[in-house]
């Protein structure tokens, strides 16, 4: 396997489905409300399992939060009685620790699917509000077997015990940092977010073949603004990419710039700041890599 490994073939007369397995977020582009439309974009079924119910993302100051974990095992088996066929599972933000079981399931019930997992927890340092050190602590066993993991540095931290080193990280750190999670069991890891100051954004792959020495940097040029959500949107981004036949590799380079368009389609927005990625009008980026 090398960064440039496609890890799915895809028929162009199929559409792939694609469990996620996120919350569902009312208001503030995020969650669920970026995996349905982007992944739809290109091309894929989403079956969304949803994770907990939100008003608005936990940005707000005001919002309600709900844990779906109750309904997920009648869920799920309702799926098996129907005989529900699955080609990958896309996981991210999860309500309780209990779910990390749930998604388990999934990996044993259709073990030919592709297990991409952002393990949402934090930025910037912090964990996120409605999280725990169990939840966290769970979720580190998703990285074992995952074909994908996509952490940002704060996430990285949390899956491998280590100290947040901040978002400025040379190239010596970088294979440190990537060595230590594929370490955990991951095929492939896309470390998001490395900031050195220079007006630009990294993100670097690696794959366990070839090891975290071989990795891969994608630069991206840095908006002057912050935008709630563009991590959903990144990781959505690349789960379609990937399933539209493209190289892990380019499928994050794809994901950045789809990003960095919307984040420029946002900027233009009433209260752009706190409603999330305002990804709409860049969705034609994704349909086009399945486009004949």
């Amino acid at each position: 396997m090398s960064n440039n490994a496609v890890l799915y073939q895809r028929d162009a007369t199929y559409i792939p489905r694609i469990a996620a397995v996120h919350d569902m977020c009312g208001y503030g582009k995020c969650s669920l409300t970026a995996a349905i439309p982007i992944l739809s974009a290109a091309g894929c079924d989403v079956c969304p399992v949803p994770t907990a119910l939100f008003s608005a993302h936990t940005m707000y100051q005001h919002y309600t939060f709900h844990d779906t974990t109750e309904i997920l095992a009648g869920y799920l088996d309702a799926w098996q009685q129907e005989g529900v066929d699955l080609d990958g599972v896309y996981s991210g933000f999860l309500g309780s620790a209990e779910q990390v079981a749930i998604i388990q399931r999934l990996y044993r019930e259709y073990p030919h699917a592709l297990r991409l997992v952002d393990p949402v927890m934090g930025d910037g340092g912090h964990m996120y509000p409605t999280y725990t050190e169990e939840l966290c602590q769970e979720m580190a066993k998703l990285a074992d077997g995952a074909d994908i993991l996509m952490p940002n540095l704060t996430e990285a931290s949390i899956l491998t015990g280590r100290e947040y080193p901040g978002q400025n990280l040379d190239d010596e750190q970088i294979v440190d940092w990537l060595g230590a999670l594929l370490d955990l069991g991951a095929k492939n890891v896309v470390l998001k977010g490395i900031d050195r100051g220079d007006g630009t954004l990294r993100n670097a792959v690696a794959n366990a073949t070839d090891g975290a020495e071989q990795f891969t940097l994608l630069t991206h040029e840095k908006l002057p603004y912050m935008i709630h959500g563009t991590g959903d949107a990144f990781a959505s981004a690349l789960c379609g990419a990937v399933m539209s036949g493209r190289s892990v590799a380019e499928s994050a380079q794809i994901a950045g710039e789809f990003v960095r368009h919307a984040m420029q389609s946002t900027r233009n927005q009433p209260n752009f700041t706190e409603r999330g990625v305002s990804f709409e009008l860049n969705l034609g980026e994704m349909t086009a890599l399945v486009q004949q």
